[in-house]
This record gives C-alpha cells, structure tokens and sequence, in this order.
C-alpha cells in the first residue's frame, strides 16, 4: 500500500459548504473527488467544472448510475434529502459523511469520538454550532456534572446559504440533541441567530452550564486544552473568555476561516468542512495501518 492511501470520494451538494469542501478535498494527500453531484446547474457546479472535477445535475442517481465506486461520500446537500440519500447509498459500501443538520447517522465529534465513529459508515457532524461548542462542553462534563447547557451560536447572514436557512429548526434540534448525549444533561437549549451586521462578524458561539460541583481554578485548562486539540484541524477555533463559579461556567469561543478561500467571518463554515476533512484523512490513515498490519 502507498505512503499515502487516497480514498476515492464525492461530494453531494454545490453549496457554500460543498464548493469550500471542494478546496480543501484538493488540499488533502488522502482524498480525490471523483464527482461533485448537484441538481441543477449554478455557480458551485461550474466552479466545481473550472477545477477540473466531474459534475453532474442529475443528482443522487446519476451518481449511482456513473458506474464509479466511491469509499466516501459527503452530503453537503440538506437535511430534508439526507434520509433518502442514505437510504440509496447504504448499500454501495460507502463510508457517508452528514454535513447537514439531519439528527441521523452517529454524531460525530472528532476531537471527541472520531475514532470510534470511523467505525460505523453513517457519520452526522451535528452543524457547525455542535462542532464548536461540543468539544468544550464534553470536557467541563467530564469534570462536573452540568444540570443545564445552554448554547447560543452567532453567524454572519453572509456565511449562511439557501440550505442552512431552510435547516434551522433541524439544526435548533439536532445539535440540542448531541449536546444531551455529549454532556449528559437531561436540560439544553440552543439558540441561532444570523446577523447582517456589517462588517459580518466571525462566528461565535457562547456556553452557558450550571453545574454545582465545578472547580472554577480547573475549568481555564479544561477549556483551553478542548480549544487546542479542535486547533488541529480548524486554526482559527479560539477562546474568547472563560469565567467559572462553583455553580455557573461561561464559555466565549470564535471560529475565524484560516488557509483556505472563505473570508474570515465564515468561520461556521470552515469548521464543519475542517471536521469533515479531518474525519476522512483519519480515514485514510486507518486504512494504511490496517493495510501494514496485513
């Protein structure tokens, strides 16, 4: 097996999130898009066709009827197509990477279960508010007991496609649920809220847990050691403010876009697509030690 084993993939969606995911596929030694799917023409397919890459407008079936193979698929489409995306793929094989806020799949956390997930072939990344948030959150309950978590993401109106906005509510839901399973809360709420503020603002998302048995001195590391190993693969992922009581922790962090296309403040943006890319490189690397170890 090669130093660097490539998995064959294709991206199911045009989008903002698909066409940043084109570029950082590109970027990857692991990965070579075989087919960018959409259905219809529009600037993310021909931007995707300027690259270089195979598209397509049929969608989901001309991808079944290309006669490609792919080990990976990612869905950058939208949650109400998800369900029926799977269903077609399920049986081709292919590992299936949930982009979109579909509460279905195994939620993902790289930093936090992405070994584990890599086992199965339906991964959901939660959205991108679960992505920033979740990795704080898991560590503070490792450490306390949270009776309430509250979640409330902030993002530029720029940074927020046709499908995020259709989305909301499954987002709302999906990401409430994955902090219920992260933390072990039975109490969550998550808020959204996209600004046309001008300049737009990076991507902020803010925590609040009520526990009664934190140590405020542990919880800056706690933070800033979750914060660091998200840095891995989002550079931009920053804490902002950490204050702690024996009762109450607030937690401030933003995401900015670094190294790639995407202006600064879509940083929700760049941390899901940056998860998603982590997640399969892992893939990959899985493959060439199982492929030594033969």
């Amino acid at each position: 097996m090669s130093e660097h084993p490539v998995l064959n993939v294709a991206v199911l969606g045009a989008g903002l999130i698909g066409v940043d995911l084109l570029h950082k596929i590109h970027r990857s030694p692991h990965l070579d898009c075989g087919l960018v799917v959409g259905r219809s023409q529009s600037v993310g397919l021909a931007r995707a066709a300027e690259m270089g890459l195979a598209t397509t407008d049929g969608g989901l079936t001309a991808l079944l009827d290309s006669g490609k193979t792919f080990d990976l698929v990612f869905d950058a489409s939208n949650a109400d197509s998800h369900a029926e995306h799977w269903r077609l793929l399920e049986p081709t094989g292919a590992v299936f990477v949930d982009l979109t806020p579909h509460n279905s799949g195994t939620p993902t956390v790289p930093t936090v279960n992405g070994a584990q997930a890599l086992t199965g072939r339906h991964i959901s990344l939660i959205s991108c508010g679960g992505q920033a948030a979740i990795p704080v959150l898991h560590a503070l309950a490792r450490h306390c007991t949270p009776s309430y978590v509250e979640v409330v993401c902030t993002g530029a109106s720029r940074s927020a496609g046709r499908a995020t906005r259709l989305n909301l509510d499954e987002y709302i839901a999906t990401t409430q649920d994955a902090v219920h399973a992260f933390t072990g809360t039975l109490a969550a709420k998550v808020m959204v809220n996209v600004t046309p503020a001008v300049p737009p603002p990076p991507f902020r998302v803010h925590m609040t847990i009520l526990a009664p048995d934190a140590d405020p001195h542990a919880v800056r590391d706690l933070v800033e050691a979750a914060a660091a190993q998200v840095r891995r693969f989002a550079p931009g992922y920053a804490v902002i403010d950490v204050e702690a009581t024996r009762e109450r922790i607030t937690v401030t962090v933003e995401v900015c876009a670094s190294g790639g296309r995407l202006p600064a403040h879509a940083g929700n943006l760049d941390i899901i697509n940056a998860a998603a890319i982590f997640l399969a490189d892992m893939r990959a690397t899985t493959l060439l030690t199982e492929g030594a170890s033969a």
